[in-house]
């Protein structure tokens, strides 16, 4: 994916797969929370700011596990 491509572009479906992935890394709380952005980052191979602008996403919309 590139670096250029705007968390908006990934389909919904998968932001959303993306934030639970992040909810979970980072209720493990074995890790900082940039260092889980890294984590789900490199699992998704997407960038650490599509991570960012996912995670606020979710948070705003209240997405699943939050809802």
């Amino acid at each position: 994916m590139s670096k250029a491509t705007a968390a908006s572009e990934i389909p919904t479906d998968r932001r959303k797969e993306i934030f639970v992935a992040l909810v979970h890394e980072q209720d493990q709380a074995t890790s900082p929370v940039p260092e889980s952005r890294r984590t789900v980052a490199r699992k998704f191979s997407v960038t650490e700011e599509q991570v960012k602008d996912i995670e606020r996403e979710g948070l705003d919309q209240e997405w699943p596990p939050l809802s």
